[in-house]
């Protein structure tokens, strides 16, 4: 341990903060998602590390579980600070609202049939350790499209926050209708804390979004984040859902005009809170790009590759991955009906893939999984979407398809002239 003291920790810290930054570059240009190249380092200094004889593992794996809910809170809440809630956005809410409510829950049931024939013998297990695999990483997903049409950005910033905010409800559900003695149990419980975490979340939103304007203090943001940490955490301790203040808080902010109408009006300043907006979305910004790096970085140093050329787990691993893509098909096939590349291949999992999993409760570990599946799966939909991204021709699509619209609505001119004629 003679190599580490405060000074190589410290320029570790910085050294990796640095080399994220230069991967968001690399990213933008070979679309290569930045978390792949973070996960690669992360290997780098696990091997490092081993080289060295010093074990890290305890330090690791509980910095990866703090990471990974600071990380979460921030990444939901630089979502919901993108997100505006406005009538013309109306059809694309409530379709990525659907497509990913469906696909989460048709996907995870794929997955879990799967693991119940082939590794355990409950299905509600299987069911528990499908959900994770079944989710959208938003972590992943929002820094990745940056460069795709705002309809087509928009849908899948909205659907990726969709499918993590109902992919930890969802799965905190299905634990806690385990210990539920029937279905109507299960319902009531879940439907009562939704309801009462709404509630909640609507109160403690006008509070702080009330509290912000009156704070004189230049040092506030980081003390409201605090705040919003204290609430996640104080929330998840008495099972409520907690991702649900943190999203409502952000909509909250950035439509204010929305939320304080009539007698409301009064308590907000829209020019203010323009203002603080615009700082808050740069401090949430910028802590999700730390935690996000840290996070992904520390993951790769946890990750045991001796796994990954079982052949049991790689057929697994393709089976989950068929499943997404051809369950993911159908629902855009269905929904958004047209042009649906590259979003077909946009389904990385990730952050909250791999939290859940470190969230699944003792009595619930089974060692008949094996976690080169988890890991397949991720490295697979990063490279496939990557792929996507890299081979899409986004523009010469939608320049296609104006054409071909304004073409069909000329031949519909012609057709009306030539029946006015007749």
């Amino acid at each position: 341990m003679e190599y580490l003291n405060a000074y190589t920790e410290t320029i570790a810290i910085s050294l990796i903060i640095i080399i994220s930054y230069f991967f968001n570059f690399v990213s933008e240009k070979s679309k290569i998602p930045s978390v792949l190249l973070l996960i690669g380092l992360g290997v780098a200094f696990q091997k490092l590390l081993n080289a060295l004889g010093i074990d890290l593992t305890t330090y690791i794996m509980e910095a990866l579980e703090l990471l990974g809910i600071v990380g979460l809170i921030m990444i939901v809440l630089e979502a919901a600070l993108d997100l505006k809630l406005q009538k013309d956005k109306k059809p694309l809410l409530i379709k990525s609202f659907v497509i990913a409510l469906v696909a989460l829950v048709g996907t995870a049931l794929g997955v879990a049939y799967v693991l119940h024939v082939f590794i355990f013998d409950d299905f509600l297990k299987a069911l528990i350790y499908a959900i994770p695999l079944s989710i959208l990483s938003s972590a992943i997903i929002i820094p990745s499209v940056t460069s795709l049409m705002e309809k087509k950005r928009e849908f899948m910033i909205y659907e990726s926050t969709f499918s993590d905010i109902l992919g930890i409800m969802f799965f905190y559900f299905v634990i806690g209708g385990a210990k539920a003695e029937n279905t109507g149990e299960i319902v009531m419980d879940v439907s009562s804390s939704i309801l009462l975490t709404i509630i909640l979340s609507l109160l403690i939103s006008y509070f702080m979004v009330f509290l912000l304007q009156k704070l004189e203090s230049k040092v506030k943001l980081f003390f409201l984040i605090a705040i919003l940490i204290l609430l996640y955490s104080t929330g998840k301790l008495f099972h409520l859902s907690s991702l649900l203040i943190i999203m409502v808080f952000g909509l909250v902010l950035n439509n204010n005009q929305l939320f304080f109408r009539g007698k409301l009006k009064k308590f907000a300043d829209p020019e203010a809170l323009k203002h603080i907006t615009e700082d808050f979305h740069v401090v949430t910004m910028e802590t999700a790009f730390v935690v996000r790096t840290f996070f992904f970085v520390i993951f790769g140093m946890t990750l045991d590759f001796s796994g990954i050329g079982n052949l049991p787990s790689i057929y697994m691993a393709l089976a989950v991955l068929a499943i997404t893509y051809v369950f993911r098909f159908i629902l855009l096939k269905i929904i958004v009906k047209r042009n649906i590349t590259p979003q077909l291949w946009i389904a990385p999992r990730g952050l909250i893939t791999v939290l859940l999993f470190f969230s699944i409760p003792a009595h619930f570990m089974d060692d008949r999984f094996n976690p080169s599946i988890l890991l397949i799966v991720i490295l697979a939909t990063s490279i496939i979407m990557t792929t996507g991204l890299i081979a899409k021709k986004e523009d010469i699509e939608e320049k296609d398809e104006l054409k071909f619209d304004e073409w069909k609505e000329l031949d519909d001119q012609v057709e009306e002239m030539k029946k006015a004629a007749d």
